[in-house]
């Protein structure tokens, strides 16, 4: 259980921030950064879904057990599996989160047409909101690639797997929106020459 009655502990005023493991690290540390990323993901996600809920409460809900989920991924990158063992069990993204995901990507896009274009981001607004959303997720991906590259720095395949998928889901869900309103915007290679 969460507890949070003190907003500010001063412990990180030196520049340092505590893993779950308790290992005090940098705050412009790979990792930190990695599951920093994922929470502006998490936000920008929060962002597009503002006015959603009234009028499309299906695809709401599906942004809203992912950002669930993304809390779920914050605490798995906080906590390295390094083999150590730890107090407490700790919190891994699993392969049923990812499945999860993709049944939701393939419900989405069944009402689709399919692509002759690339889509440029815009459209409605909650379609811009996704867009700005993949494109967060995707630099939280390659954060955490990055990291997974580095010796003594584990990321599971599952977390790796869920951000990939993440951002496939979001391109789908900015098409689901707009094809309710204003439609893709399509890219017109070489329009302005």
């Amino acid at each position: 259980m969460v507890v949070l009655n003190k907003i500010y502990t001063r412990t990180g005023d030196d520049g340092t921030t505590a893993l779950g493991t308790g290992e005090r690290v940098r705050k412009d540390g790979a990792r930190v950064e990695a599951y920093g990323t994922i929470d502006e993901a998490n936000a920008t996600i929060g962002l597009a879904r503002v006015g959603l809920a009234d009028r499309d409460p299906r695809l709401d809900a599906m942004l809203s057990r992912i950002q669930n989920d993304l809390f779920d991924l914050g605490a798995d990158l906080c906590v390295p599996d390094r083999g150590e063992k730890l107090e407490y069990e700790p919190l891994r993204v699993t392969a049923a989160q990812v499945d999860r995901l993709e049944s939701d990507i393939d419900e989405l896009n069944s009402d689709l047409a399919p692509l002759r274009s690339f889509v440029l981001p815009g459209g409605e607004p909650a379609a811009a909101g996704l867009h700005l959303a993949r494109t967060v997720c995707r630099r939280a991906e390659r954060r955490m690639v990055e990291l997974a590259a580095m010796d003594g720095e584990p990321v599971s395949d599952s977390a790796i797997k869920y951000v990939n998928r993440l951002s496939d889901f979001l391109f789908v869900a900015s098409r689901h929106v707009n094809r309710q309103g204003a439609g893709d915007v399509l890219w017109v290679p070489g329009q302005n020459r």
